[in-house]
């Protein structure tokens, strides 16, 4: 490795720091594994769940994180291990190599492309797509057939696999290449402006697909129905109306199709809100529950943590394009990862997102500090609506009925979880409820 592919004053180029950092990280996540391991391993839920599961239910809940813990242990050393074998035999620079020759011959056979740095670009990243769309496959079939098969959460065919696999790949095709066009023919236009014209480019393309994806994509996978007339219609109107939350249509979604575990969003845009339940949700709780939990996701709108979130996203991407600006032409970030002679605009993004890992790393726990605080504001919300039992049972209930984790350690749980654990989601609730009182 050439000088120029090290740190100043030092022997370590920025390579080596990668896989320093990736291996302490991968000890850390290791240690607070086996921590929840001997957490889900205990005899017994915790105390305020006793009388809520049965000896049997226990063991099958435990059963099935057990099985997902171990095979998220082992997919994660093999992603772990390639990643860092891929890294170290800079297979980063082999795949633009590449790209570059397949560009070239097709830009041979083709009229109208070239070989400039855009199309191979695109080359490279459809190249690189394939590859991890090909390693992770096994992983999906498996962990989809087998363990969610096994614990009776699975309800698609293979044929729906395949086929939902099909339409993900046609949209990739799609959708992909436009994109990275795009940001590559900014980052090559380099200026004081690039950080704001980046996050410009993007925050544009987040409302487009937030516009498109509930109308266009979305449907592509599931079905959506307007929720019937009927008392539960009636009790999710009255709770919209009263919050003057502007709904404007009730969706069902088949979510059985793929899957027993269940949820509920909502989503759209200032005076044109939209509400969708899964069909497992209705199955699974009482109408009253069911309206408490939507109690709880209209609190973080009426509390504002919609927009929050969306202006500290926002700002968390404009400082990360603003850092990206500071080493975008190093040419020591280059030649470390053995890109000797060349620097290509997106390959300088590639290799940034894989230095500031660390920072990702402390911007995701504070990331779920914050979404704990939020979730525990917006079940006090529910209970200042007298939803407080309500809530509590369908806690409980979807806990139950998606086998979450009923015994979780607390370190694992504060790096890992954007949500807090029941158990003290339900004491915050019992607390909001005598406060109200």
């Amino acid at each position: 490795m050439t000088d120029a592919g090290k740190l100043p004053a030092s022997d370590i180029s920025y390579l080596d720091l990668v896989i320093i950092f990736s291996v302490i990280v991968y000890v850390i996540n290791t240690y607070l594994d086996f921590r929840q391991l001997k957490a889900i391993s205990k005899p017994s839920p915790p105390a305020p769940l006793i009388d809520s599961y049965s000896p049997v239910e226990y063991r099958k809940t435990q059963d099935y994180q057990l099985d997902k813990w171990y095979f998220n242990f082992f997919s994660g050393i093999f992603n772990h291990v390639l990643e860092l074998t891929l890294l170290s035999l800079f297979y980063l620079p082999w795949l633009w190599g590449k790209s570059e020759s397949l560009t070239q011959h097709l830009a041979s056979k083709i009229s109208w492309l070239d070989s400039s740095e855009i199309p191979v670009t695109i080359v490279f990243f459809l190249l690189d797509g394939a590859k991890d769309t090909l390693i992770s496959l096994p992983f999906s079939l498996y962990h989809t057939f087998i363990l969610e098969q096994k614990h009776g959460f699975n309800k698609q065919t293979l044929g729906l696999f395949v086929l939902d696999s099909i339409k993900s790949t046609l949209l990739g095709l799609l959708l992909g290449p436009p994109i990275v066009a795009g940001f590559t023919w900014i980052l090559q236009r380099t200026s004081a402006y690039m950080p704001l014209v980046l996050w410009a480019f993007f925050f544009g393309l987040q409302i487009f697909f937030m516009t498109i994806y509930p109308v266009f994509i979305a449907p592509l996978f599931n079905k959506f129905s307007p929720l019937e007339k009927g008392t539960l219609r009636t009790a999710i109107e009255e709770l919209a109306g009263s919050l003057k939350f502007p709904l404007t249509k009730l969706f069902v979604v088949d979510g059985s199709t793929r899957s027993a575990h269940s949820n509920a969003y909502m989503y759209g845009f200032f005076k044109n809100k939209r509400i969708v339940l899964y069909d497992t949700l209705i199955d699974q709780c009482k109408e009253d529950q069911v309206v408490a939990v939507l109690a709880h996701e209209l609190g973080h709108w009426k509390l504002g943590h919609t927009l929050k979130n969306l202006v500290l996203t926002q700002m968390q991407m404009l400082c990360t394009f603003a850092l990206f600006s500071l080493v975008r032409t190093s040419k020591g970030l280059f030649t470390s990862f053995g890109f000797v002679n060349q620097q290509p605009a997106f390959i300088a993004y590639t290799l940034f997102s894989i230095i500031s890992a660390p920072v990702n790393e402390v911007v995701g726990l504070l990331s779920n500090i914050l979404s704990r605080r939020f979730e525990f504001q917006a079940d006090a919300f529910a209970v200042s609506l007298g939803k407080g039992e309500e809530l509590k049972e369908a806690l409980k209930i979807l806990d139950a009925k998606n086998r979450s984790a009923v015994n979780v350690d607390a370190w694992y749980s504060a790096y890992h979880h954007s949500h807090p654990p029941l158990v003290e989601r339900l004491t915050a609730v019992d607390a909001a409820t005598k406060k109200e009182e």
